[in-house]
């Protein structure tokens, strides 16, 4: 088992009132595997990878890594891990750096120091590593990252993020800020990413059709548990209408997921 949480409670205090995010959560994560996470908003999903990368501590409950202890490890410890991309695609690159210096930056997340040397070979194996998105940002390894568009910008940050083989990558609505060409661009990156390199996966999507239609597993939080949690073969024979259905019957009547209908062929359309 690469991570294991058990029975981790979160809470927040908002004013005068105290906020459950996580309300006793057990979740377990197998080697390799790819598991897509759905909710309402509020149901804390950002909160359990918060737990999980180590931003977060929980208030009671344990996470193990890789048959560790590590709840009491602050996010720098977990780093050499855990692996995350962010909706934002500015968040996991350093503007003023070229793509070759992020994702040679990317490469000693968990070392010391932030010293790094961008040796011919290196520059080499990086343009090789580029190359294999599929987007055309091989010849681009000295310019800046802040000239790309959205869209390459998030590929090369899932590049960074998968590039030292982390044990777990957690992914928290990673194409939310793309337009839809750009982000069925960087899903299929990211799946054979992470197919490619092994790594076991967390994804949190706003999308229902992505969630079914994607990785080995579908988690359904809401209000801080569990409601469901169905192997690939149930989810994707559930479809998009039929999730909508639990999401109804779970209570979640007023959020922005139950926005989709399902179109002719299953997937929502607007």
């Amino acid at each position: 088992m690469i991570l294991e949480l058990s029975r981790v409670r979160k809470s927040y205090t908002a004013g005068a009132e105290s906020v459950l995010a996580l309300a006793g959560v057990d979740l377990a994560l197998n080697e390799g595997e790819f598991v897509t996470v759905i909710g309402s908003n509020g149901a804390g999903k950002t909160s359990l990878l918060n737990v999980i990368a180590g931003s977060v501590r929980p208030d009671e409950g344990q996470v193990r890594l890789i048959g560790r202890d590590v709840t009491a490890w602050p996010a720098h410890r977990r780093a050499r891990w855990i692996g995350r991309v962010f909706q934002d695609p500015r968040q996991g690159t350093a503007a003023h750096l070229t793509v070759a210096e992020n994702l040679a930056l990317a490469l000693r997340k968990w070392r010391r120091g932030l010293r790094f040397a961008l040796t011919r070979s290196r520059k080499s194996a990086l343009r090789d590593a580029l190359a294999r998105l599929g987007v055309g940002l091989e010849d681009r390894l000295g310019e800046s990252v802040a000239c790309l568009s959205g869209g390459e910008r998030q590929a090369v940050t899932v590049l960074m993020a998968t590039l030292s083989r982390p044990s777990v990558l957690l992914l928290d609505e990673h194409t939310a800020a793309l337009d839809p060409a750009n982000a069925e661009r960087v899903l299929v990156l990211t799946e054979r990413l992470v197919r490619d390199g092994g790594i076991a996966t967390l994804m949190v999507t706003h999308r229902m059709d992505h969630a079914l239609a994607m990785g080995d597993r579908l988690v359904m939080l809401h209000k801080g548990r569990v409601l469901l949690d169905l192997p690939a073969a149930e989810k994707r024979a559930l479809g998009v209408e039929g999730l909508v259905s639990l999401f109804r019957r779970a209570g979640c009547v007023e959020d922005e997921l139950l926005l989709a209908r399902a179109g002719p062929t299953g997937t929502p359309s607007a």
